[in-house]
């Protein structure tokens, strides 16, 4: 079963409590998710594999360690996921970036895909899908299902806020896919927000309703 991993940190913590605020406006939500974001994916990335290489200093010649392995692929969940592009990229900016679009059939109830478009050596890549909301995790799952259907297997969510059912639909659908949150929160409502969350993270992002 895929790992859950709570990234309490300060800073995150501080930072997100200032999200969590009703009173936060668009343009200091947009800067603390894009802070917050760069603190989480310092984490994420924690076990990347690295190799010993040779470099000369201004004083002498070393061995010293740099990244080795796969590189990585940034997916953001559109729209929300948008936001947290910016603060990954700022510590990894050789990353390539992909994005993926759903939409509920409204007949049927289940996510449609509208737009995948992913770097062209993803399979290569260690993909982190980017979206700061995990409800009922049906978006989450159908998105990691259509990046799966294109060859891409090495996969890591990154989310700033989940709920218990969203948490258990990943972990039950793809229990290969490790999870990072910053915060995991006690419930859904009956409309499917996360409580006590911080609302609709896209109308707040981008000041829309």
């Amino acid at each position: 079963m895929s790992k859950v991993h709570i990234l309490d940190h300060p800073l995150i913590q501080h930072k997100l409590s200032i999200m969590r605020n009703k009173e936060t406006g668009a343009k200091e939500f947009r800067e603390l998710l894009e802070e917050i974001s760069m603190l989480m994916v310092y984490e994420v990335t924690r076990d990347l594999p690295t190799e010993e290489v040779e470099v000369e200093t201004p004083i002498c010649v070393t061995k010293t360690k740099m990244l080795s392995g796969k590189k990585i692929g940034i997916v953001p969940i559109l729209r929300a996921g948008l936001g947290m592009v910016e603060g990954v990229t700022r510590l990894i900016p050789a990353a390539r970036i992909g994005h993926i679009g759903l939409y509920r059939d409204p007949l049927t109830l289940q996510p449609v895909e509208y737009y995948c478009k992913l770097p062209a050596d993803s399979e290569n890549r260690e993909l982190i899908v980017l979206d700061p909301m995990l409800a009922t995790g049906g978006s989450a799952s159908a998105a990691i299902t259509f990046i799966k259907q294109r060859n891409c297997h090495n996969i890591r969510l990154v989310n700033l806020i989940a709920a218990p059912e969203g948490i258990r639909r990943i972990q039950r659908e793809h229990p290969d896919v490790d999870i990072y949150v910053a915060a995991c929160d006690e419930k859904l409502n009956e409309h499917g927000y996360i409580v006590p969350g911080l609302g609709d993270a896209g109308d707040r992002l981008f000041g829309t309703k």
